[in-house]
């Protein structure tokens, strides 16, 4: 990692003052969503940024326990991959529903993913922290707008790469995840960081 890519909406100033500009001797390069329009729109604002650059993704409110996110850097560089989808065996089906999961061949590659599908095909639960070529931003344009949200998904974006013949996996990244959107998911991810001694991110 040769430097680190914020983006910044909501409270921007505050999150700007806090972390400063750098970390761990990183620098930190900051830059403005100005409308909320989701992530792919933050992939999108962070194109000037990125240049010509690979990158990974990761989410500021999503947790990760006992994460292994260099083992999935490596893997990325080794397979030479387009991109690699970070996912989490989840036991309850239900929590899926929360973010997408993926139909994947026996070694991993992806060949369709679901936003939060009605009724999970397995139990793979898709994290929002991936590895991709720079070529995946040539797909922004291509990605439709939700018919209900009003904001292009992630998944699709990813989709979008697949169906044009690029190999996208999956990485086995954590062994336990929660998104916090509300206080009973904050409350979820204090008890999951307090139920080990692993790493959080």
């Amino acid at each position: 990692v040769e430097e680190i890519v914020l983006v910044v909406g909501h409270r921007a100033e505050e999150i700007i003052n806090t972390y400063g500009t750098s970390f761990r001797g990183k620098k930190i390069r900051y830059v403005i969503q100005w409308e909320q329009k989701g992530l792919v729109h933050a992939i999108e604002c962070s194109r000037g940024a990125l240049g010509k650059d690979d990158f990974f993704l990761l989410l500021g409110d999503e947790v990760l326990i006992n994460s292994r996110h260099v083992e999935m850097v490596k893997e990325f560089r080794r397979e030479n991959l387009f991109g690699i989808c970070g996912v989490m065996w989840q036991p309850d089906r239900e929590k899926i529903r929360r973010t997408y999961t993926v139909i994947t061949d026996e070694r991993g590659r992806i060949f369709r993913l679901i936003e939060k599908p009605q009724k999970a095909l397995n139990n793979y639960q898709g994290t929002g922290h991936c590895v991709f070529k720079n070529g995946i931003l040539d797909y922004i344009e291509r990605t439709p707008i939700h018919h209900e949200r009003k904001e292009k998904e992630l998944p699709d974006l990813v989709q979008c790469a697949i169906d044009d013949g690029h190999e996208v996996r999956i990485f086995l990244v954590c062994d336990k995840y929660t998104n916090v959107n509300s206080e009973e998911d904050l409350k979820e991810a204090m008890e999951l960081m307090g139920m080990t001694s692993g790493e959080v991110v």
